[in-house]
């Protein structure tokens, strides 16, 4: 059995597999059929406990014992339905992720055996959840860990997919007392029935903020990309891979003018299951057998450029080696309430090529931060992802921890 971190995915090795969300409180587990485009044909592919079928794939029921599940029967999908999202939310009104730490199970729909697992990192304010999706690639269906989080429900992944959610009607204006009596209103004919709705899927206000930073993927395929927080990209360009061998610049500057300030950049490898391989930072230079290596330290972040380097070369990475998350830290306790215009980038090493960059956007008065993390796919594919997250640590040592939770 796999254990899963977001963005990880993996091939299925059965035709028909169930994904049930398990959490210390009743969830309510639900499922969305996509096309291409990454929206429903219509209402009717939106499966849950009310519309419990769809075109291979149905809702089950845990009866309130067991974990409530999507079963997916690849051999039974329509055609032009390239992925199937499940979603959980919790089912008491209002109630958020915030302490609750839900785990998703890929299953064996025929004899229940376990092929992979994910629990979702960080969650907080949350109220509903992207967990895992059964997608198509080339032919094979393969399962993603997601973990994409709404703050605004049910509805917001609803909406999202295009599901339509109904506005409550709004109510008449009182009318003043010596107002006259208006003539009746003209009896509209009965529309036609509508899809089943959950009616724990609150419409949503009006002028909804658009869909969190981050969500979706990119690729290479138009050139450089500027990520923002949460956002993940493909290294890939046409299908192929397109590197061997990157650097990963960061840089920085003073807040204040002509004040020094010494910040630490880092790479921390993890295996598939989280755990510490090396870190690589100013007093360990080279790590992974050499394929991992480090510019060395810049004491005052002053000049143009770069300000230290991390060559990473992607060929050499040992195959136990499938997380790397790019830290930062102010070994002399500077908040980076004191830094400025902070950023991370990867550099095509052949060509020198900016191919993708993050800048960090806020601050916090912390010691550390986290920037990106490069995450290897079950296919060999290496995704950049832009973090931004900060941490109370003024070493790469006490880095280690946060960054695996945040694979």
């Amino acid at each position: 059995m796999t254990a899963m971190t977001p963005g990880s995915n993996i091939p299925l090795s059965a035709a028909r597999v169930a994904v049930d969300v398990a959490a210390p409180v009743r969830l309510d587990v639900s499922g969305l059929l996509l096309t291409a485009d990454g929206k429903v044909r219509s209402d009717d592919d939106f499966i849950f406990y009310n519309q419990p079928a769809g075109p291979g794939v149905t809702y089950r029921s845990g009866g309130g014992s067991a974990p409530d599940a999507i079963v997916v029967d690849t051999t039974a999908v329509p055609p032009g339905i390239e992925k199937i999202v499940v979603t959980a939310s919790p089912d008491a009104a209002g109630q958020t992720f915030q302490g609750v730490e839900p785990t998703a199970t890929v299953r064996n729909a025929d004899d229940g055996s376990a092929l992979a697992t994910f629990t979702p990192p960080q969650l907080g304010g949350e109220t509903a959840l992207v967990v895992i999706e059964i997608y198509l690639r080339n032919g094979a269906w393969k399962a993603r860990a997601v973990g994409q989080g709404y703050a605004n429900g049910l509805a917001g992944i609803a909406t999202d997919f295009g599901v339509s959610v109904e506005e409550p009607a709004a109510a008449a204006p009182p009318v003043p007392a010596a107002a006259p009596a208006a003539p009746p209103a003209p009896v509209a004919p009965p529309a036609p029935a509508a899809a089943p709705v959950d009616p724990r899927i609150a419409p949503p206000a009006p002028a909804a903020p658009p869909a969190p930073a981050g969500s979706g993927k990119v690729n290479l395929d138009k050139g450089r990309i500027s990520l923002q927080k949460n956002q993940t990209v493909s290294l890939v360009k046409g299908g192929k891979p397109l590197l061997s061998q990157v650097k990963m610049g960061l840089g920085w500057e003073p807040a204040f003018r002509g004040k020094d300030i010494d910040l630490d950049a880092s790479v921390i490898a993890f295996g598939p299951n989280r755990n510490h391989l090396d870190s690589c930072y100013f007093g360990k230079l080279s790590i992974l057998n050499g394929a991992i290596k480090h510019s060395g330290d810049n004491l005052t972040g002053e000049g143009a450029g770069d300000d230290e380097v991390i060559v990473v070369d992607l060929g050499r990475i040992p195959a136990d080696a499938t997380g790397l998350v790019f830290t930062v830290n102010s070994f002399t306790g500077q908040k980076f309430t004191e830094v400025a215009k902070a950023y991370c980038r990867l550099i095509d090493a052949a060509t020198g090529e900016e191919l993708v960059r993050f800048d960090l956007t806020g601050a916090e008065p912390q010691t550390g931060v986290m920037m990106a993390k490069l995450i290897k796919q079950f296919s060999g594919e290496w995704e950049m992802t832009g973090m931004g997250d900060f941490v109370k640590s003024r070493t790469v040592r006490g880095m280690v921890k946060p960054a695996a939770k945040a694979l």
